[in-house]
C-alpha cells in the first residue's frame, strides 16, 4: 500500500499508470494498423507493425508490476486507459501506410518524451529500479521511432 504521505512514489506510481495505459492503447492501435496496412509494401510494414506490437506488449506486465512493487494500484479497465493514455484512438480501417506510419511514429515519440519527464519522478521518489527500467523503455521506443522515421525519409 502507498504512503500517503510519500507524495512523489504516488505521482511515480499515476505516471507508471499513464505509461501502461498508453502501453495498452498504443497496442491496440498498432494491431490495427498491423491487420489493415494496404499496399506495395504491405508485407514488409505487416510484419514491422506486429513486431513492434508485440514489443509493446511485451512491456505491458513489467510496467504494472513495477507499480504493485511501489505499493500502488494498477489501472483495471478499459476506462481507466482511456482515461490516463495520451494516445489517440484511431478507428479508421482505411488509412494510407504513410499515414500510419506517421502517426506511429508521432505515438512513440509521446511515449519517449512520457518516459523521459518520468526519470526525475523515480529520482524524487529515490527509486533506482524504475529508473533503470525506464531507460530500458525508453530505449525501445527510441527503436521504434527510429525505424518508422526511416520509413518515412
Amino acid at each position: 500500500m502507498l504512503d500517503p504521505n510519500n507524495n512523489s512514489k504516488t505521482a511515480l506510481v499515476a505516471e507508471i499508470n499513464g505509461l501502461l495505459a498508453d502501453h495498452f492503447a498504443l497496442y491496440v492501435k498498432t494491431k490495427n494498423f498491423h491487420w489493415h496496412v494496404k499496399g506495395p509494401r504491405f508485407r514488409d510494414l505487416h510484419l514491422l507493425f506486429d513486431e513492434q506490437a508485440i514489443e509493446i506488449r511485451d512491456q505491458i506486465d513489467a510496467i504494472g508490476e513495477r507499480a504493485r512493487k511501489l505499493g500502488g494500484d494498477t489501472i483495471t479497465s478499459m476506462g481507466m486507459i482511456a482515461q490516463h493514455t495520451q494516445v489517440k484512438d484511431q478507428d479508421k480501417a482505411d488509412l494510407s501506410a504513410e499515414d500510419m506510419i506517421a502517426e506511429l511514429r508521432d505515438d512513440n515519440s509521446r511515449m519517449v518524451e512520457r518516459l523521459k519527464s518520468m526519470k526525475d519522478l523515480a529520482d524524487q521518489a529515490g527509486d533506482n529500479a524504475t529508473d533503470g527500467l525506464i531507460d530500458d523503455w525508453t530505449d525501445m521506443a527510441e527503436e521504434r521511432v527510429w525505424f518508422l522515421k526511416s520509413l518515412l525519409a
